[in-house]
């Protein structure tokens, strides 16, 4: 992100939450206000670009028109939902019932927004709200509008951190969707995200797309671009436009989270099939085998699911855990929700790669279907309301078309081309637990070249080329990791303490386990040279894994032990 890009949010930032604390708003009560406004900004600045194109294409017979803007994809405003109207309105006039009109004006012409924008500006002091507005508009253009997106995520991470526990319900560090989106490279298709929050993962696919746009006559089955999945066989590669490219489809728990989401849509020049419900029992895109992407941060181990109510139904094709968690709930929906050669990625607590008894026997499942393709281990604080590390599964239906180990890769197709060691029965193994920024005491992120550095891996594992197109990260700098410094040929080898390809074999061997660290291993290090302070976190965070096993044995013990005294009775 340029430098006045990052300057430009801030300074936005800064003054909203200046006015904020000098009014008793809570910021749960504050944030969707603040982003419906950055929202009415974008609307208002695609609507004036389209406008300026239109003027004078109008006839005596024939007046420019809503269906003109809509053409061109641009939202219609009526004169009430004009930016300008706002600023301009007279001193002592009641501003946010006026901006209540005008979000009702934007939903009455606008279909798919309805009953999505905020109606809430009464609450907000009319001074406020004028600064706010004075504020927004002062922001600087470019042709797209591609810099309201930005801000409309910067503002989104913002508010979730300042929220707590809540905000973390409905963002996911932007971080960390950029690395799942570079992997699963979401260029032309279907996405589906039924746990989808703020819609961080459709923004991302989109600027995804945008930095990624391929030359003329590339091939859609190529194994750089395996996006050809989906059935696209058009005459031109794929452009630039996400909103040509991928369609997205969401569903969102909260009613108030799901107003986030389509503004954060809009924003990216996306449109999107956001529906209410719980996906635990609700299917109302009727999911089943129909999504070429799926990308999702769900809730960690969640109890009291009522089992009874889905013991049958079709999107668990695995069966139900017996244990009280649904995590193993999640992963199912994920895998039965890919088309024949979908692919899925997902943040999932730490447990679930080594948990026991039926959700091994799901997990054994999962891995006996040949669609599970990497796991990375990420480190403590990448999320803003809890410290714990959590793990990255990616799911990959097309693998299964690969033949076994030890056998030679396809001459043709998907994921020829390279010198990989991906097969059907593989499964690539990262720990990115040392790789990241400390953009706080509290707080870590992946840079851009650290977020590329750990695709290139997974691209080297597919036979791909590597891609060196990451900018410096210039709000936290530091030391970036060098792929070529790892893997000198540009071949993909196992790499000790960073990435290992373990078979099927090797993986029962370890029961079933998906838990990186297990195969992976440690770096040789010299004795004498280290950091203190990093050296006590890779302690602790071998301790966690050795507890993790530690449990494990006194589970099985126990088991044994009732088993025992129940032969003996």
């Amino acid at each position: 992100m340029a430098n006045n890009h990052t300057d430009t949010e801030r300074r936005l930032w800064d003054a909203a939450d200046d006015f904020r604390a000098n009014s008793d708003l809570k910021s749960s009560e504050y944030a969707v206000p603040v982003l419906g406004l950055i929202f009415l900004r974008y609307a208002d600045h695609r609507f004036s670009v389209a406008e300026e194109e239109l003027k004078g294409k109008g006839s005596g017979r024939r007046k420019i028109g809503k269906e003109d803007y809509q053409a061109k994809g641009v939202m219609y405003l009526p004169a009430e939902a004009r930016f300008s109207h706002l600023l301009s309105l007279p001193e002592g006039e009641n501003i946010g019932k006026a901006i209540n009109e005008a979000m009702k004006a934007v939903e009455a012409e606008n279909v798919d927004l309805k009953g999505v924008l905020p109606r809430t500006y009464t609450k907000i002091d009319n001074a406020i709200l004028v600064s706010l507005l004075k504020n927004f508009s002062q922001i600087e253009m470019d042709t797209e509008g591609d810099q309201f997106g930005k801000i409309y995520e910067y503002f989104l991470g913002n508010f979730a951190r300042a929220e707590g526990q809540r905000g973390g319900e409905f963002f996911t560090p932007t971080s960390l969707v950029k690395l799942i989106v570079e992997i699963i490279e979401p260029y032309h298709g279907r996405i589906y995200d039924p746990a989808c929050g703020s819609g961080g993962m459709f923004a991302q696919s989109a600027e995804f797309i945008k930095a990624h746009q391929m030359k003329k006559g590339s091939d859609p089955d190529s194994a750089k671009h395996p996006q050809g999945r989906s059935g696209y066989r058009g005459p031109t590669p794929f452009s630039n436009d996400p909103s040509r490219e991928i369609s997205c489809y969401g569903q969102e728990r909260v009613g108030e989270t799901r107003q986030l989401c389509m503004m954060n849509l809009a924003v990216h020049s996306l449109s999107g099939d956001i529906r209410l419900g719980n996906s635990y029992y609700e299917d109302p895109h009727e999911s089943l085998g129909k999504f070429d992407f799926v990308m999702a941060n769900p809730p960690f181990n969640v109890d009291k699911v009522d089992k009874e109510k889905i013991k049958d139904d079709p999107r668990y094709p695995f069966g139900m855990p017996r244990a009280d968690n649904a995590n193993y709930l999640w992963i199912q929906r994920f895998y039965s929700s890919l088309s024949a050669r979908g692919r899925a990625g997902f943040v999932m607590a730490n447990s679930a790669a080594d948990a026991r008894q039926s959700e091994m026997e799901i997990r054994k499942a999962l891995l006996q279907s040949h669609a599970v393709d990497v796991m990375a281990a990420i480190g403590p604080n990448f999320f803003y309301t809890v410290t714990l590390p959590c793990t990255l599964w990616f799911l990959d239906k097309g693998k299964t078309s690969l033949p076994g180990s030890g056998s030679p890769r396809p001459a043709s197709g998907r994921g020829a081309g390279g010198e990989g060691p991906r097969r059907k029965d593989t499964v690539l193994f990262i720990d990115a637990r040392h790789t990241f920024r400390q953009v706080d005491r509290a707080h870590r992120k992946f840079s851009p070249k650290q977020i590329e550095y750990l695709a290139n891996i997974v691209r080297l594992y597919r036979g791909e080329k590597p891609e060196f197109v990451a900018g410096e990260d210039e709000q936290v700098p530091g030391d970036d990791p060098d792929l070529k410094a790892a893997f000198p040929k540009l071949k993909y080898a196992d790499v000790a303490g960073l990435c290992r390809v373990a078979t099927l074999a090797e993986i029962e061997e370890q029961g079933w386990s998906l838990n990186p660290g297990r195969y992976v291993g440690v770096a040789d290090r010299e004795e004498d040279d280290f950091v203190f302070a990093e050296r006590l976190e890779e302690l602790n965070e071998e301790l966690e894994v050795l507890n993790s096993e530690a449990g494990e044995l006194e589970e099985r013990i126990a088991n044994n032990v009732a088993k025992l005294l129940e032969a003996s009775v």
